[in-house]
């Protein structure tokens, strides 16, 4: 492997380690206070951050935009997918939580052929149908899981899906630093503007301060790094490695909650990942390929 893939590739593990040790510590602060509160949090510590470190060098780059109004859009879904996720985690095991949240590359697939008029072919709909068949393994009825805490994971998945169509739409014209940067500042004004509605009227203790100013740091720190690994490795090579994710995931609903998915479940979550990965190395080879003639596509 080239040295610059090679980085490219541990950024971007090292990236997806803090956006699921972001998620275990949701998790657990989600057990002690209210999601929006959580969250919150979440959003002011990343802006302020942002604003701390990023804005004396960068100054009106991070608030230039060419489309505004889609800029803003993208920032209201993933605000929308962070507290669907936070109401799912405070339901339902890391790992299961995570897989079904793994369903937007899924949707995005089956979206972009309408929206952004791409062709999904046969192994496109091959991995779109698979991929809800592991959704519906994880999220089977009778499988003890919290059915509320399903309908949230599906709706984080959902939000999450537009997020990343709208990224697509937006990558041509702006910049990732302002994209970056609005995500955190709209999710900071509308949870900060709601906060004396859901504000917890108890003192945190030193660990539950350190966790709530860490949720903040690492998926600031985790966006950071990802969007530095782009640097060095292509999409191609980087997009399959989310589903890397889904072990830590695993690894960390066992160490720290002392959960493990049982076998119908870990098959859903494999199928799932097989599903996004069968749709990344075809958007891959897609691009690659030359343009085909008209008649050839019909």
């Amino acid at each position: 492997m080239p040295h610059n893939i090679l980085k490219g590739f541990l950024l971007a593990a090292a990236a997806l380690f803090l956006f699921t040790c972001m998620d275990s510590i949701t998790k657990y602060l989600t057990s002690h206070y209210n999601v929006p509160f959580v969250v919150a949090m979440r959003y002011l510590v990343h802006c302020s951050v942002m604003l701390i470190i990023l804005a004396p060098r960068h100054s009106t780059q991070l608030v230039k935009t060419q489309r505004t109004g889609l800029v803003i859009l993208r920032g209201l879904a993933l605000t929308l997918s962070s507290l669907c996720m936070g109401m799912a985690l405070q339901r339902m095991p890391l790992a299961e939580t995570t897989a079904i949240n793994f369903l937007a590359p899924t949707l995005v697939a089956l979206l972009a052929g309408s929206l952004l008029s791409e062709r999904i072919g046969g192994w496109g709909w091959a991995a779109i149908v698979t991929g809800f068949v592991g959704v519906l393994l994880i999220a089977r009825p009778g499988g003890g899981l919290d059915a509320l805490g399903v309908f949230f994971a599906l709706m984080a998945a959902c939000s999450n899906a537009t997020y990343q169509l709208l990224s697509r739409l937006l990558a041509s014209t702006e910049k990732a630093i302002a994209l970056l940067f609005y995500t955190a500042l709209i999710g900071s004004i509308i949870f900060g503007l709601a906060l004396p509605w859901y504000w917890e009227d108890k003192t945190p203790s030193t660990m539950e301060l350190v966790l709530l100013l860490s949720m903040g740091l690492t998926g600031g720190l985790g966006h950071y790094l990802f969007t530095l690994a782009y640097r060095h490795a292509p999409a191609s090579v980087l997009a399959p490695m989310t589903y890397l994710q889904l072990l830590w995931a695993g690894l960390m609903g066992w160490l720290i909650f002392g959960t493990i998915p049982d076998g119908t479940s870990l098959i859903g979550m494999f199928i799932v990942a097989i599903s996004g990965l069968i749709i990344a190395f075809k958007s891959h080879f897609t691009k690659a390929a030359p343009a085909k003639p008209e008649s050839d596509q019909l």
